[in-house]
């Protein structure tokens, strides 16, 4: 069997070398025709898995890609080739989060935030939405949710209009999948419209996908004098952004919101999994069985921690600015898939493992793992 596996996939040999021959290839710049004899097709984001290149790959039975969102495949025209696919959704949710977090802190000690006073809108509330939702109430913090399709699945779903949560927010935190049509687009979901309406100094996170802010909208208003900070993982029309929007950000990166190691390798796990479902036979492989020891193992935790030191512990693991100095530095020279390709290792709160006698449940709420 021939597998055809994104080069920054992480251990995609590891996993799927028993079930056949693994072959590398460039997911930005890769041809249909460098394709056609696969019969497996692990992807990521950048490749668009279109009728022309599944038509080019006649000998195709499966089709993965390592991401949450699926707007760059064809699902339809797998289907009708009968090919098998499967995503993995929520495979980097705890990363986003402590992405969302690590950035909200620094947010707060750049402007001196009281966090407990301030209201969060999370639009989208999904695997990811969820999950921060979840972290951010742990730590005492108001949080607001609009999710339109999850309010008619359920009707106790907390769901504010976006129009009636925008207004009330002093942080605004997007989660949402990209959707170009049908009764819910997100495409350019926040745009000079929704701008007017948050509050001037509400700060604005997008960690999902760039098409759902209007970049131009936010370099206009960021042109015009008013000062919003402004976190940016995703930008439209990458890896050919909008740099003049950069200067503006308070933080910059090139979407690896849900690039940690544990995260990454995750979205490999599920479609080995995936796949090994297909072929009817047991998987042979686990995440653990795979990942390096962490570099931070456990510690000890006193029984006088408060909600004032988890700043620092989350640190230890992760602090956004670095991808933002990064970033900054190597943009223009090296380019936005080189920042992404070559994304040093970042583990997440679950690699530290916390004893002592009292940890505190809001660490585990927030992922951390424990005696």
């Amino acid at each position: 069997m021939l597998i055809y596996a994104d080069d920054n996939m992480p251990y995609a040999r590891e996993f799927f070398s028993q079930l056949g021959e693994v072959r590398l290839f460039s997911g930005r710049t890769v041809q249909p025709l460098q394709l056609q004899d696969a019969e497996v097709l692990l992807v990521r984001s950048v490749t668009k898995v279109s009728q022309a290149l599944i038509t080019a790959c006649p000998k195709l039975q499966f089709v993965g890609t390592a991401t949450i969102g699926i707007d760059h495949v064809d699902v339809a025209a797998l289907q009708h080739q009968a090919v098998g696919f499967s995503s993995a959704p929520g495979c980097n949710a705890q990363s986003v989060l402590e992405y969302v977090l690590s950035s909200i802190f620094m947010l707060a000690e750049k402007y001196q935030w009281d966090l407990c006073s301030k209201t969060v809108g999370v639009v989208g509330v999904g695997n990811i939405g969820r999950l921060v939702v979840r972290g951010l109430q742990a730590l005492g913090l108001k949080v607001l949710q609009c999710d339109p399709v999850r309010a008619e699945q359920e009707p106790d779903f907390p769901h504010l209009d976006l129009a009636q949560l925008l207004p009330q927010v002093d942080l605004l935190s997007l989660h949402v999948p990209l959707v170009r049509q049908g009764r819910w687009p997100t495409e350019q979901l926040i745009g000079s419209k929704e701008l007017k309406q948050l509050k001037a100094n509400c700060a604005l996170i997008n960690a999902c996908r760039g098409e759902v802010v209007n970049n131009q909208a936010l370099l206009a208003e960021a042109q015009s004098g008013q000062h919003r900070p402004l976190v940016l993982d995703v930008w439209a029309n990458e890896p050919d952004i909008l740099q003049e929007l950069v200067p503006y950000c308070d933080i910059a990166t090139a979407h690896i919101a849900g690039h940690s190691v544990e995260g990454k390798a995750r979205g490999t796990e599920m479609l080995y999994q995936a796949l090994c479902q297909q072929l009817r036979i047991p998987p042979q492989l686990t995440l653990k069985q795979v990942l390096p020891e962490p570099q931070f193992a456990e510690l000890k935790i006193n029984s006088n921690f408060s909600l004032l030191d988890v700043q620092n512990l989350t640190r230890l693991l992760y602090d956004v600015r670095r991808d933002d100095a990064l970033f900054r530095l190597h943009l223009q020279h090296k380019g936005f898939d080189w920042l992404r390709k070559s994304y040093p290792a970042r583990r997440e709160y679950s690699s530290l493992r916390l004893t002592g006698t009292q940890v505190p449940t809001y660490l585990k709420e927030l992922g951390f793992s424990s005696q």
